[in-house]
């Protein structure tokens, strides 16, 4: 078959290209060629199936996106930009399938969206050769696990069967929450196989200096070079990923052009200047100190959360992260003193949680205070509930440098915790055009949870006493010298 544009896969995407296996994924930064790759894999494919009885080579294919206008605009024309319709096959725009008809290949490529419900419901009955799930980091898993049972189906085994049958699927970076970083990275089935191109830039870390000559590119408070192994680069305008970075949000430049895995939000982080994941994260899980009180944060709630600390001299030592997904109170109580028991032994423990927790349970008439103690856990409400106030506390000690080093260190097991610091935990921003306003309160959410406990047990164990106490006489007349100097220099710097 011949193509109307010529053809030269990237090494990744070449790689992609001669494996077999059952699922494929590719993911990689934009414009690295992943759906171009993903598109001629499907129609080579087609060409490559044995002929039945009658010197056809049928199959059929499914290319799935999660929405009707990113199908037509994203899916639909990369592959008409290979196959136009009208030349290299038909289009039948009322049942949203191309025909190709070349010679013996028989190939009906079905194009499905799944915001519209008789889509999905009809993917899901399909008989198929194959399917792209086109931008899978917008497509849920339930999806993947359907379509599996779908693949391998046609042409039927009576014709010979498929020579292949299986899944491919192409994506800019997930977070590493989504099913697909689970699949990639964590518990690869044997039958699926993952791939990874090179970003288009490489971030320079912390106060490392670039390679002598690079052009630097700034993007917040993150630097940036272009990265010499960036793929299909000569199927893009020169320059590409370098004009593109400033300007943006380093997360954005992480994810879109580092091919890194990630989260942006439109949505203002909570610790948004204050909180870096390359200093705050522990490079080696953290082991707790014998001697030292075992500090924890309660947060209650439908999805009860609770943050182990310990406190060494000036830097708090952040050690693991409990999360309850529709536990009471009291189930979680009992998992949190496994935990403590098993993994802590001997430890002398502190608690601090939730103000609110002082109040009675609705089904039960002890308050969720009381419930601990029945568990053996001596709990006391934090200071203070203001969010604010919370909020500056862990900021507080964010912020804070000792000997060198940050004042908080967080063990790369608390994935939860740490998403939130990077966006999870988040204001909303408000709908007003041209105007970047949020809300005063941070949204409710999966990942406020965890960061409430930490607040709640950072403030018990005394940061942000300043904030939370009445200011003393010795304060205001510190506070009152303070202003008369400013006034003194304004007044000064006006004449």
């Amino acid at each position: 078959m011949d193509l109307i544009k010529r053809y030269g896969p990237s090494p990744t995407i070449a790689r992609f290209h001669s494996d077999d296996s059952f699922v494929r994924g590719v993911m990689g930064p934009v414009g690295s060629g992943k759906s171009s790759g993903c598109i001629i894999e499907m129609v080579s494919r087609a060409a490559d199936q044995k002929p039945n009885a009658k010197g056809k080579r049928r199959t059929r294919w499914a290319i799935v996106r999660n929405t009707y206008r990113e199908l037509l605009d994203t899916s639909c024309a990369t592959f008409f930009e290979w196959f136009p319709p009208g030349v290299a096959g038909k289009w039948r725009v009322d049942e949203m399938k191309f025909e190709i008809r070349d010679g013996d290949i028989e190939a009906d490529f079905l194009f499905r969206a799944l915001d519209r419900p008789k889509d999905v419901k009809k993917l899901l009955s399909l008989d198929l050769t194959g399917a792209w799930l086109n931008e899978v980091r917008e497509i849920p898993k339930v999806i993947l696990d359907g379509m599996t049972d779908r693949v391998g189906r046609f042409p039927p085994v009576s014709e010979g069967g498929a020579s292949w049958y299986g899944i491919i699927m192409d994506t800019n970076p997930p977070d590493e929450d989504h099913w697909y970083y689970t699949l990639a990275e964590e518990e690869t089935p044997s039958t699926y196989r993952f791939f990874r191109q090179p970003g288009g830039v490489l971030e320079i870390k912390g106060d490392a200096n670039p390679p002598k000559g690079a052009e630097v590119l700034v993007a917040g408070n993150a630097r940036f070079i272009a990265n010499p192994e960036a793929e299909n680069l000569d199927n893009l305008l020169p320059g590409y990923y370098q004009t593109r970075v400033p300007g943006k949000k380093p997360d954005h430049v992480r994810i879109y052009y580092c091919a890194d895995y990630g989260f942006v939000s439109e949505d203002k982080a909570v610790y948004d200047g204050e909180w870096s994941d390359q200093a705050h994260v522990s490079k080696v899980p953290l082991v707790p100190v014998q001697g030292l009180d075992l500090l924890i944060g309660l947060d209650f709630g439908l999805t009860p959360a609770a943050i182990i600390c310990q406190k060494l001299q000036r830097r708090w030592h952040v050690l693991r992260e409990l999360i309850g997904d529709g536990l009471g109170i009291q189930r979680f109580g009992e998992a949190l003193r496994e935990v403590v028991n098993a993994d802590y032994p001997g430890f002398n423990v502190k608690i601090w949680g939730d103000p609110a927790g002082s109040s009675e349970v609705q089904t039960d008439e002890r308050t969720c205070f009381e419930i601990l103690e029945a568990l053996g856990f001596v709990a006391e409400a934090a200071p203070s509930q203001n969010p604010t106030l919370r909020r500056e506390a862990v900021a507080s000690v964010l912020l804070r440098m000792v000997d060198g080093g940050p004042a908080i260190l967080v063990d790369p097991s608390c994935k939860v915790l740490r998403k939130g610091f990077n966006g999870g935990y988040h204001y909303r921003r408000k709908q007003i055009v041209g105007e970047e306003m949020y809300d005063e309160k941070p949204v409710k959410n999966r990942w406020s949870h965890p960061h409430e406990a930490l607040q709640y047990v950072m403030l018990g164990a005394g940061e942000g006493a300043t904030l939370t106490s009445k200011p003393t006489s010795t304060d205001v007349a510190v506070a009152r010298a303070a202003r008369a100097q400013r006034r003194k220099r304004r007044s000064a710097w006006a004449s």
